[in-house]
Protein backbone atom coordinates (compact mmCIF):
# COMPACT_ATOMS: atom_id res chain seq x y z
CA UNK A 1 0.00 0.00 0.00
CA UNK A 2 0.97 3.83 -0.59
CA UNK A 3 0.17 6.89 1.03
CA UNK A 4 -0.22 9.86 -0.92
CA UNK A 5 0.61 13.87 0.99
CA UNK A 6 0.82 16.99 0.46
CA UNK A 7 4.24 18.77 2.75
CA UNK A 8 5.04 22.07 3.54
CA UNK A 9 8.81 23.00 4.37
CA UNK A 10 8.37 21.84 7.89
CA UNK A 11 6.33 18.57 6.94
CA UNK A 12 3.07 20.43 8.06
CA UNK A 13 0.27 19.21 6.21
CA UNK A 14 -2.81 20.58 7.46
CA UNK A 15 -5.13 23.32 10.03
CA UNK A 16 -8.53 23.51 10.82
CA UNK A 17 -9.27 20.06 9.35
CA UNK A 18 -8.44 21.83 6.11
CA UNK A 19 -5.36 21.54 3.60
CA UNK A 20 -2.57 24.24 3.44
CA UNK A 21 -2.21 25.36 0.07
CA UNK A 22 -4.35 25.16 -3.12
CA UNK A 23 -2.15 23.57 -5.29
CA UNK A 24 -4.25 23.09 -8.67
CA UNK A 25 -1.13 20.89 -9.79
CA UNK A 26 -1.59 18.54 -6.74
CA UNK A 27 -5.27 18.08 -7.26
CA UNK A 28 -4.36 16.82 -10.61
CA UNK A 29 -1.32 14.43 -9.57
CA UNK A 30 -3.42 13.25 -6.65
CA UNK A 31 -6.57 12.68 -8.97
CA UNK A 32 -4.02 10.65 -11.70
CA UNK A 33 -2.82 8.91 -9.31
CA UNK A 34 -5.14 7.72 -7.43
CA UNK A 35 -8.41 7.70 -9.62
CA UNK A 36 -10.22 4.10 -10.24
CA UNK A 37 -8.18 2.99 -6.93
CA UNK A 38 -8.81 2.53 -3.32
CA UNK A 39 -8.59 5.21 -0.75
CA UNK A 40 -8.22 4.67 2.89
CA UNK A 41 -8.71 7.75 5.42
CA UNK A 42 -10.13 8.56 8.75
CA UNK A 43 -13.24 9.84 9.20
CA UNK A 44 -12.63 13.75 9.88
CA UNK A 45 -10.88 13.39 6.45
CA UNK A 46 -13.81 12.23 5.21
CA UNK A 47 -16.00 15.43 6.46
CA UNK A 48 -13.50 17.47 5.46
CA UNK A 49 -13.93 16.60 2.00
CA UNK A 50 -17.05 19.47 0.45
CA UNK A 51 -20.29 17.96 2.09
CA UNK A 52 -18.66 15.51 3.55
CA UNK A 53 -19.05 13.27 0.58
CA UNK A 54 -16.17 10.35 -0.86
CA UNK A 55 -13.91 11.30 -3.45
CA UNK A 56 -15.65 10.40 -6.87
CA UNK A 57 -15.00 7.07 -9.05
CA UNK A 58 -12.06 5.33 -6.32
CA UNK A 59 -13.35 2.83 -3.42
CA UNK A 60 -13.24 5.17 -0.43
CA UNK A 61 -12.81 3.22 3.14
CA UNK A 62 -13.27 4.88 6.16
CA UNK A 63 -11.91 4.23 9.46
CA UNK A 64 -14.80 5.08 11.67
CA UNK A 65 -15.18 2.92 14.93
CA UNK A 66 -18.84 3.78 15.91
CA UNK A 67 -19.48 5.18 12.69
CA UNK A 68 -22.51 5.43 10.81
CA UNK A 69 -22.58 2.64 7.60
CA UNK A 70 -23.42 4.66 4.55
CA UNK A 71 -23.92 3.62 0.66
CA UNK A 72 -21.28 5.69 -0.71
CA UNK A 73 -17.77 4.54 1.09
CA UNK A 74 -17.63 1.53 3.16
CA UNK A 75 -17.17 2.73 7.20
CA UNK A 76 -14.93 0.20 8.80
CA UNK A 77 -14.85 -0.01 13.08
CA UNK A 78 -11.66 -1.08 13.74
CA UNK A 79 -7.82 -1.89 12.77
CA UNK A 80 -8.40 -5.42 12.13
CA UNK A 81 -11.69 -4.91 9.74
CA UNK A 82 -9.65 -2.57 8.24
CA UNK A 83 -6.51 -5.05 7.31
CA UNK A 84 -9.49 -8.05 6.76
CA UNK A 85 -11.24 -5.34 3.95
CA UNK A 86 -7.72 -4.20 2.65
CA UNK A 87 -6.97 -7.98 1.50
CA UNK A 88 -9.28 -7.66 -1.04
CA UNK A 89 -7.53 -5.35 -2.96
CA UNK A 90 -3.95 -5.05 -4.85
CA UNK A 91 -1.82 -3.51 -2.60
CA UNK A 92 -0.70 -1.05 -5.33
CA UNK A 93 -3.97 0.14 -6.13
CA UNK A 94 -4.55 1.41 -2.40
CA UNK A 95 -3.87 4.73 -1.16
CA UNK A 96 -3.71 6.35 2.82
CA UNK A 97 -5.14 9.75 2.09
CA UNK A 98 -5.18 11.19 5.81
CA UNK A 99 -5.52 12.67 8.40
CA UNK A 100 -2.15 13.21 10.15
CA UNK A 101 -3.17 10.32 13.06
CA UNK A 102 -4.14 7.58 10.60
CA UNK A 103 -1.09 8.55 8.83
CA UNK A 104 1.76 8.03 11.51
CA UNK A 105 -0.75 4.79 12.68
CA UNK A 106 -0.25 3.27 8.37
CA UNK A 107 3.25 5.14 7.55
CA UNK A 108 5.07 1.54 8.56
CA UNK A 109 2.54 -0.51 6.37
CA UNK A 110 3.09 0.98 3.39
CA UNK A 111 5.85 0.44 0.61
CA UNK A 112 6.13 4.20 -0.80
CA UNK A 113 4.59 7.36 -0.38
CA UNK A 114 3.87 10.03 -2.69
CA UNK A 115 4.54 13.40 -1.42
CA UNK A 116 4.22 16.53 -2.71
CA UNK A 117 7.06 19.10 -1.47
CA UNK A 118 5.84 22.72 -1.27
CA UNK A 119 8.26 25.60 -1.02
CA UNK A 120 6.86 27.23 1.91
CA UNK A 121 5.64 27.37 4.92
CA UNK A 122 1.84 26.46 5.41
CA UNK A 123 1.48 27.69 9.11
CA UNK A 124 0.50 24.15 10.00
CA UNK A 125 -0.90 22.79 13.01
CA UNK A 126 -0.73 18.92 11.79
CA UNK A 127 2.30 17.40 10.47
CA UNK A 128 3.26 14.66 8.56
CA UNK A 129 6.49 12.44 9.52
CA UNK A 130 10.06 13.46 8.29
CA UNK A 131 10.25 11.33 5.91
CA UNK A 132 14.44 12.75 4.90
CA UNK A 133 15.07 11.89 8.96
CA UNK A 134 13.76 7.91 9.00
CA UNK A 135 16.11 5.59 8.17
CA UNK A 136 13.77 3.12 6.54
CA UNK A 137 12.58 6.01 4.64
CA UNK A 138 14.45 6.49 1.22
CA UNK A 139 14.22 9.25 -1.78
CA UNK A 140 14.41 7.40 -5.50
CA UNK A 141 12.46 10.06 -7.15
CA UNK A 142 12.54 14.09 -7.33
CA UNK A 143 10.58 15.76 -10.01
CA UNK A 144 11.53 19.28 -11.61
CA UNK A 145 10.11 22.19 -9.86
CA UNK A 146 6.71 23.79 -11.35
CA UNK A 147 4.66 26.71 -9.86
CA UNK A 148 1.13 25.86 -9.45
CA UNK A 149 -0.85 29.09 -7.74
CA UNK A 150 1.76 30.48 -6.81
CA UNK A 151 3.42 27.97 -4.95
CA UNK A 152 6.69 26.08 -5.90
CA UNK A 153 6.46 22.39 -5.67
CA UNK A 154 7.89 19.40 -6.05
CA UNK A 155 6.84 16.12 -6.61
CA UNK A 156 8.73 13.32 -4.48
CA UNK A 157 8.81 9.52 -4.17
CA UNK A 158 9.93 8.08 -0.90
CA UNK A 159 10.36 4.10 -0.91
CA UNK A 160 9.94 2.24 2.74
CA UNK A 161 12.91 -0.55 3.43
CA UNK A 162 11.32 -1.94 6.06
CA UNK A 163 7.76 -2.60 5.29
CA UNK A 164 5.31 -4.26 7.93
CA UNK A 165 3.08 -6.94 7.25
CA UNK A 166 -0.77 -5.17 7.90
Amino acid sequence: MKAIVAVDKKWGIGKKNDLLFSLPADMAYFREKTLNKVVVMGSNTLKSFPGGKPLKNRTNIVLFPGGEKRDDCLIVDSMEELSNELKKYNPDDVFIIGGAMFYRTMLPYCSEVLVTKVDADGGAEVFYENLDQKPEWNCVQVSEPQETNGYTIRFTVYKNSDVKEF
